[in-house]
């Protein structure tokens, strides 16, 4: 076992596996939710500072805590958790990342006058480019997930060989936003292709943008809807890659972050009928209490697909 991310069940530890206790809710009343991610064979662990490894030589998983406050901010917090993961990267068999997950704490309130996010991405890209990292095309898929904690917390999954990084026709690329989007740009992909015999698809969280445009303010149901019009151009696009049907709305496992509790029936019933009621991707998903990096957003749905890591 690489590791495992644990939602909504503070208290709760796998023996033996690298544990991240996330403190999201699970909008299904009395469950938590367990995330794991294997190796196919004998696992390192490593630990440097907050950040935290467990590779198989193939793939890596790792995760790192980073205290805003400590930090100085959450622009230089971004900075210290993506240098301390590439370094991390750069000794490690697993250097080409596949996908991150970042939880940024308050992310769509103002800070001296810039939403709390825009300051996120100007650190985080920094960070890329120091590295040497593509920050432009070909950046790994990603998603920025508001809570209330005071802690940056970024996990991550990395591979031996480099993936494909995918874009949406439908969609502007992140990293070309206009700078009406704040002074740094977003850096991730819509989605990373990882290489392989069996490749494994992760799609970044995906919203109602269209071009570069929130569409359907105030209406999570139309949201949920064009947002699936989005996973589906994806699906297409991974599709043409490997020259054959591998991957399916239906069969891809989701998380979908909503904003307000209110709005989860109304988005659970659309997501059901986008995926089919008894399609594995509808017994599988997982919906959590999260802020969407917009906040005319109301959800956002990350998905992956294939093979097992």
């Amino acid at each position: 076992m690489l590791g495992a991310v644990v939602f909504d069940a503070a208290d709760c530890a796998i023996d033996g596996t690298l544990s991240l206790q996330m403190p999201l809710q699970v909008l299904d009343a009395g469950r938590s939710c367990i995330d794991l991610w294997t190796g196919a064979t004998s696992v390192r662990n490593e630990q440097s500072g907050t950040l935290e490894t467990a590779t198989d030589g193939r793939r890596l998983f790792g995760f790192v805590r980073i205290d805003e406050a400590a930090a100085g901010g959450i622009r230089a917090a971004a900075v210290q958790a993506y240098a301390a993961i590439f370094a991390a990267l750069e000794r490690s068999p697993c250097p080409h990342p596949l996908r991150f997950w970042n939880y940024v704490p308050h992310i769509n309130e103002p800070l001296d006058g810039l939403e709390r996010y825009r300051h996120f991405n100007i650190g985080r890209q920094e960070a890329f480019l120091a590295a040497h990292r593509s920050a432009f095309a070909g950046a790994p898929a990603a998603c920025a997930i508001g809570n209330c904690a005071s802690v940056l917390t970024v996990y991550f999954v990395a591979a031996d060989e480099a993936p494909v990084a995918l874009e949406n026709p439908r969609q502007v690329s992140a990293y070309h936003y206009p700078p009406e989007y704040g002074p740094r740009s977003p850096t991730f992909s819509r989605a990373s292709l990882s290489s392989g015999n069996e490749p494994m698809l992760f799609v970044s969280g995906t919203a109602s943008i269209v071009g570069h445009r929130s569409e359907h303010p105030g209406d999570p149901v139309a949201q949920t809807r064009e947002t699936f019009a989005n996973l589906s151009a994806l699906v297409e696009g991974a599709n043409a890659h490997v020259g054959s049907t591998r991957f399916a709305l239906d069969r891809l496992v989701y998380t979908v972050y909503i904003r307000e509790r209110a709005d989860l029936a109304r988005v659970r019933e659309q997501f059901l009928v986008e995926v089919g009621r008894d399609s594995a991707a509808a017994r599988h998903a997982v919906f959590l209490r999260g802020d969407v990096c917009r906040s005319e957003l109301l959800v956002e749905i990350e998905a992956v697909g294939g093979a097992a890591l």
